[in-house]
């Protein structure tokens, strides 16, 4: 059977972090236009983009966003989501003029200490069949 089409905006975020788990809610919640799509790191999706996508790692540490083909990491990988969310989320897109090494420094220290701040999550939240809709394998 043929895998279903890519949409063209996704999220790649570790499907057992704590921290991941409430920053998906949080652009699920503000994705008024539901531009973005959503999968875990870990699932099917985020493995068929590895195999078009060598610059996708494969570690979990890392927030990858893929944009119309495009793959964004870490710091830049908010940025660019951050242009799809209404006022003022869409600020956070000034992260693009902060020097990559100065931001994906920070985002760094919080992808290490993420588990042990936000702890892991067993399970998800039941979501809405809207919601489902978002969420890719």
């Amino acid at each position: 059977m043929d895998a279903p089409p890519t949409p063209p905006r996704i999220v790649l975020y570790d499907g057992v972090c704590g921290l991941c788990d409430k920053l998906v809610q949080f652009l699920v919640a503000k994705d008024l236009e539901r531009l973005l799509r959503y999968a875990p790191l870990q699932g099917d999706t985020a493995a068929r983009l590895r195999a078009q996508h060598a610059e996708i790692p494969a570690d979990l540490d890392t927030m990858i966003f893929v944009d119309e083909g495009k793959v964004y990491l870490r710091s830049r990988a908010a940025a660019r989501i951050a242009r799809y969310l209404p006022w003022p989320w869409r600020a956070v897109a000034a992260v693009r003029f902060v020097p990559r090494f100065v931001a994906d420094a920070v985002y760094g220290l919080v992808a290490r200490s993420r588990y042990r701040i936000f702890g892991k999550v067993d399970a998800c939240g039941l979501p809405t069949p809207e919601e489902r809709r978002l969420l890719l394998p």
